[in-house]
């Protein structure tokens, strides 16, 4: 794993003598969110030009291929994609077009549907997955030491995991 030099971005002001560590978290936030956006541009890139998928997309196939049979409900999505109610319908609605997921009504519910990935999709996510992995550890992980990819891991599950 290659060192890579730090791009340079806009300056950030320097902190005030005591500042009660709010310049800290200002850093912290503003370095976050670029390093999502950067990661996140590229990763959207690479899946649209390899696999016709966006982030979503791709995230909706994963968690199908992972859910249970003889499908998912639509609704339980929701937190996984983190999308609207509407916007995962119409995202469920395009892949099922394109024959990657089926839909279902739900035995127990009338009014329940049912969403499960088909071996299409599961062709499809096949290939994402090497795109995706390559992509994170481009533009991710190969940037920094192993010690801080472990750390850097580390940090972001306690983070997930600390929920309210």
């Amino acid at each position: 794993m290659q060192e890579t030099p730090e791009r340079p971005g806009p300056p950030l002001p320097a902190p005030a003598a005591d500042d009660g560590g709010e310049y800290a978290c200002a850093r912290a936030w503003a370095a976050l969110i670029a390093a999502h956006a950067r990661v996140a541009e590229q990763l959207s890139t690479a899946l649209a030009l390899a696999c016709s998928l966006s982030i979503n997309d791709f995230e909706i196939l994963l968690r199908l291929d992972h859910g249970p049979r003889p499908g998912t409900r639509l609704g339980a999505l929701i937190p996984a994609v983190q999308l609207t109610q509407p916007s995962l319908s119409r995202a469920v609605a395009r892949l099922g077009r394109r024959g990657w997921l089926s839909r279902a009504g739900a035995a127990d519910d009338r009014r329940g549907v049912l969403v499960a990935i088909t071996p299409a999709g599961q062709e499809v996510l096949g290939r994402a997955v090497g795109v995706h992995a390559q992509t994170i550890r481009e533009f991710l992980l190969d940037p920094l030491t192993p010690r801080e990819q472990d750390l850097l891991a580390r940090a972001l599950t306690r983070i997930g995991a600390n929920r309210p």
